[in-house]
């Protein structure tokens, strides 16, 4: 049981004598077991207090590097600053790389910024293309880690993946959809913000393979390369519903709900059942609107949580290795929304 502890330290952690602790430690003479205990539990409260010790005056930089419509970004943004205060005493402090949209070489062009400028990780919520895998090893080859959030970059080096298994969450939207529509006819639009967004692939995957064993007689329309953007997903849901009469069911995998009902407002149309991703505040207007049937929610805060964990395992400030956990998936109705804390 040797330790890097004087006697008296534990002695006074345990609530013990010196002389006791000195007996547990060296096996000399009788001691209770329950004052083993003590010392024994002693040692491991002092040990967690060495590794706060350790992080003290550590200042840790990250860098969250996003492609996403600016309601999910802000989302994520706020999470991750409400979640700094609750690491200290180590500091963390945020640079932001968001957008919405744009090519692949200027998202290559700020990851390889990162690198050169430094930094001890990158958050990454970006197209799984091989140019981003790429930039993510350059990032790794010079001991940045990187994390993905989301959605992920298998292919890569990255050191761990934060999010929800998106095939399962696609499946269980085709099983929400095709038990709420039951016998009734109707065809499903599925919207994507973009394929090269692996998240977005995964759970399309999940949600067509589960709606062929449930349902093959239903025709999945699928629009992408939207963006999340509400123009463009307005627009092209109104040309896919003037182009199939018998759509009445919407799985949104990328976004821009606002505009997908507005497109069947805009065209007098019925939509039966509508299951999304993220409680974002569209959404949850939304599902207390009625327009929205159920949102597959995973705890933002806990994934950011977990992302921080993650890195600052990788520099040692932390216990534990960095790995890839699901999370979990919560079906929100519109009588179950989770209370927001300010």
């Amino acid at each position: 049981m040797g330790r890097p502890y004087r006697v008296r330290d534990i002695a006074v952690q345990a609530g013990l004598s010196e002389t006791t602790v000195d007996r547990v430690l060296n096996r000399r003479g009788s001691v209770s077991i329950r004052a083993t205990r003590q010392v024994e539990q002693a040692i491991r409260d002092l040990d967690r207090q060495q590794e706060q010790l350790r992080l003290g005056g550590r200042t840790f930089i990250v860098d969250l590097v996003m492609q996403a419509p600016e309601r999910f970004s802000g989302a994520v943004r706020s999470a991750l600053e409400a979640e700094l205060p609750a690491l200290r005493p180590a500091v963390i402090r945020c640079r932001f790389h968001l957008r919405e949209a744009g090519g692949i070489d200027d998202l290559v062009g700020v990851l390889d910024r990162i690198g050169s400028r430094g930094s001890h990780g990158v958050v990454l919520k970006t197209p799984d293309v091989p140019e981003v895998a790429e930039a993510v090893d350059r990032l790794v080859a010079a001991g940045i880690p990187v994390v993905t959030l989301v959605t992920d970059v298998p292919g890569s080096r990255r050191l761990a993946y934060v999010g929800i298994d998106n095939r399962a969450a696609g499946a269980t939207a085709a099983y929400l959809i095709d038990s709420w529509l039951g016998e009734r006819p109707g065809n499903v639009l599925v919207t994507l913000s973009r394929n090269e967004f692996r998240g977005e692939e995964e759970r399309e995957m999940g949600f067509r393979a589960a709606m062929r064993q449930r349902a093959p007689h239903r025709t999945l329309v699928e629009l992408t390369d939207t963006d999340g953007l509400d123009e463009t997903v307005r627009a092209m849901a109104q040309a896919a519903l003037r182009g199939d009469p018998d759509l009445c069911a919407v799985y949104s995998i990328g976004g821009g709900n606002l505009a997908t009902v507005g497109a069947f407002e805009d065209l007098d149309r019925e939509c039966r059942v509508f299951v999304a991703h993220d409680l974002d505040d569209d959404n949850r207007r939304l599902l207390r609107a009625g327009r929205v049937s159920a949102v597959l929610h995973h705890d933002l805060a806990d994934d950011v949580r977990r992302v921080c964990r993650a890195i600052l395992q990788a520099h040692g400030a932390l216990p534990g290795a960095p790995h890839t956990l699901p999370s979990n998936v919560q079906v929100v109705t519109p009588y179950n929304v989770p209370v927001r804390l300010p």
